[in-house]
């Protein structure tokens, strides 16, 4: 299964892959050169198609615990002072992604969209710490009735180009279903209030809308 965001990109790599094979047989006479610019773009299309999966999973709904929005590795988890729109201490999980990584982003919790705001902005590698202030990223605030608000934010990497984000204020979402989705290479941060129990280790592999990244105290 591929997200619905790959579909524009796949077909237009798909019809390349194949315009180009058909050129490389028509005008390559070595059989290894030909051979071996076929593979390499039967490898590329592969490429496009891993990066757009969106693999199937048993999503459950875990009131009392907030789940991470995407697959990734765990870089931070430290206190810090949002100034976007608490304006006061939280505490901050942020996950990277590697292009390898599925991309689709993931409500952590359900509720309601009370703040939503795209920011354009530089592509810093993702880990780099002034990423989140300055990286193209988009800022959302869910109200839920067991944390209160509780915000994401996705942030472009150095290869991202581009940020999708589904999310609308007074929309109401379900934790775990599909907030958006980012291109090739990025970063998500997820901002909780400070009595949050955490329940991840730096550099542990999550899953999103699976892994259970906190919960109440």
């Amino acid at each position: 299964m591929f997200h619905k965001e790959g579909f524009k990109i796949i077909f237009i790599a798909l019809i390349i892959v194949i315009g180009l094979s058909l050129l490389a047989n028509l005008f390559v006479e070595n059989p290894t050169i030909r051979g071996g610019v076929i593979i390499s773009l039967i490898i590329l299309l592969l490429l496009v198609l891993q990066f757009f999966r969106n693999p199937k999973r048993n999503f459950l709904v875990h009131p009392n615990q907030i789940l991470s929005s995407v697959d990734g590795k765990v870089v931070v988890i430290e206190e810090v002072f949002e100034k976007e729109y608490f304006n006061d201490k939280r505490l901050q999980i942020s996950v990277f992604m590697s292009p390898i990584n599925v991309h689709v982003t993931r409500y952590p919790v359900g509720g309601k969209v009370v703040y939503s705001k795209y920011h354009p902005g530089k592509y810093l590698v993702a880990w780099h710490p002034k990423s989140s202030e300055e990286n193209e990223r988009t800022t959302v605030v869910i109200n839920n009735d067991a944390f209160g608000d509780v915000m994401f934010r996705q942030i472009a990497g150095a290869m991202a180009k581009r940020i999708v984000n589904y999310a609308e204020v007074n929309q109401e979402v379900d934790q775990a279903s599909d907030s958006g989705f980012i291109k090739f290479g990025s970063r998500v941060d997820i901002y909780l209030p400070l009595d949050a129990k955490i329940k991840v280790v730096l550099n542990q592999k999550v899953k999103g809308g699976v892994s259970i990244i906190a919960e109440k105290e």
